[in-house]
């Protein structure tokens, strides 16, 4: 059994080994703050003023290799693959992939180009970047612009909407710019160049997806089209990511906020990405454009996971897919069934069968014509009937009272429900109780064929002679004497 000073030495010893824990970590942590104050360094060394130090997508290896291979596969015809390869094994679809990946990175650089161009430019026009949030759109205008002051000199035409436009002529008039100086101005429109570069490289990558996409995924491109197919592959990051993703947000990929400049949002259509590109959402009319939306991409993921396993080369479930949204489609739009008129029964036919019973028919005892009602109902010729109030006023009673009616007396209910049942019962069960009276009509004497007249006890004939009545309660009766064993 240890002791106390053994138990003591055991607790020093834990405490020892805690602090070296502690020395060890405050070790790391040193290291981990030492490197976040080199990152911050680095971030703060980086020059935002050069262009290059900022964007460095354009003069990556990786960059001009893709371009290099999508260059080389425009040329060549897709062989295809076959039913039951492996997807990933495909070198076409590495290259589309890749090329998905690129388009991402494009987009994360163009981003960055839009962000450089926003921050030279906000000295000339600051409200701008407010009114134009489209960075390609952004860069158009500001290079259309330049140090230009007077925007009526400058035609956007074809830029932006005529919306857009006059909302940007007139905010110019009141803005707080300044010109640029020559040096700045030039790296702006540089900025621009590249942003419209980037652009048009990943329209390029887009056009190649678009192109290989009957024989990546011909059941997908069947209902949306190659063109959105090859954008919804781009923005989920390839086929198998795509058939990953529920339908709930394949609906969305793709979706920007637009700008109104004011106007009414109304008309405008929420949570739809890329699927408003294609045809069937198109040609569908507004009220059913968001059920449409939904359809589309339900079916498009399941045409997604069957493109991602191989499972239907020829794009026959695509083509089913889509003939089954087109006729649903079809189907609500169709009126509503007319209301058929029902005609009326004719006045001639045979009255309608009621149900009979026991219940049909107490109704009918109960509202029958009594037989005062129908004398009431009668009149005598030539008789003059007699009225409540006399002299013919007030109600008439027809035959009542009157001679030759041969009836003694009329009852005013029918015969049958002259006696209510239980009534009749109560009447039965008081004649029970007073049967012991005897009756007026009954005779002492009897006829026997043995005697001939002789008296009898009509009580006892009635059974009421015997047992305690006639012994204990009879006035002859005498105590009866018991004889001890």
């Amino acid at each position: 059994m240890a002791t106390l000073e053994d138990s003591f030495l055991a607790d020093l010893d834990d405490l020892s080994d805690n602090e070296a824990e502690l020395d060890a970590s405050d070790g790391d942590d040193g290291k981990d703050e030492e490197d976040i104050d080199m990152d911050m360094a680095d971030l703060e060394s980086l020059n935002y003023d050069d262009l290059d130090s900022v964007s460095k997508l354009q003069k990556s290896q990786r960059y001009l290799d893709i371009m290099q291979k999508v260059k080389e596969a425009m040329g060549k015809e897709s062989d295809g693959g076959e039913k039951g390869t492996v997807l990933e094994d495909d070198p076409e679809y590495k290259l589309i992939v890749d090329c998905n990946q690129l388009s991402v990175d494009i987009e994360n650089e163009i981003a960055i180009v839009h962000n450089f161009i926003r921050d030279k430019y906000r000295l000339k026009f600051q409200e701008l970047e407010s009114l134009v949030n489209h960075p390609i759109d952004y860069a158009r205008v500001v290079k259309k612009i330049g140090n230009e002051t007077d925007l009526t000199l400058v035609d956007l035409e074809g830029l932006l909407p005529s919306a857009i436009i006059m909302v940007v002529s007139v905010t110019a008039l009141t803005t707080k710019g300044s010109p640029l100086p020559e040096d700045v101005l030039q790296k702006t429109l540089e900025a621009c160049d590249r942003a419209l570069d980037l652009d048009s490289a990943r329209k390029k990558v887009l056009d190649f997806v678009e192109s290989k996409m009957g024989s990546i995924a011909p059941n997908l491109s069947a209902i949306v089209g190659s063109a959105v197919a090859a954008k919804l592959m781009g923005t989920a990051g390839g086929l198998s990511a795509l058939a990953k993703m529920p339908a709930c947000n394949v609906q969305v990929l793709g979706h920007k906020r637009k700008n109104l400049a004011g106007f009414s949002s109304a008309t405008s259509q929420s949570r739809v990405g890329y699927m408003e590109q294609t045809e069937i959402f198109q040609s569908t009319p507004p009220a059913l454009r968001m059920r449409a939306g939904r359809i589309l991409a339900a079916k498009s993921t399941l045409a997604a996971r069957v493109d991602a396993t191989r499972g239907d080369p020829s794009g026959t479930n695509g083509k089913a897919f889509r003939e089954e949204i087109r006729k649903k489609i079809e189907k609500w739009q169709e009126p509503p069934p007319a209301r058929q008129p029902k005609p009326l029964p004719v006045p001639d036919s045979e009255p309608k069968k009621r149900r009979g019973g026991r219940r049909l028919r107490k109704m009918k005892e109960r509202y029958a014509v009594t037989d005062m009602r129908k004398l009431a109902n009668r009149m005598a010729f030539g008789t003059p009937e007699e009225s409540s109030l006399g002299d013919g006023l007030g109600e008439g009673y027809g035959m009542l009272g009157q001679a030759g009616s041969n009836r003694l007396r009329i009852s005013s209910v029918p015969s049958k429900l002259k006696i209510n049942p239980k009534i009749a019962k109560k009447l039965k069960e008081r004649n029970y109780a007073g049967g012991a009276t005897t009756s007026g009509l009954t005779s002492s004497l009897a006829f026997t064929p043995v005697q001939g007249i002789e008296l009898c006890n009509p009580q006892q004939a009635l059974g009421l002679g015997s047992g305690t009545q006639s012994t204990y309660f009879s006035e002859s009766g005498t105590f009866s004497k018991l004889k001890k064993i």
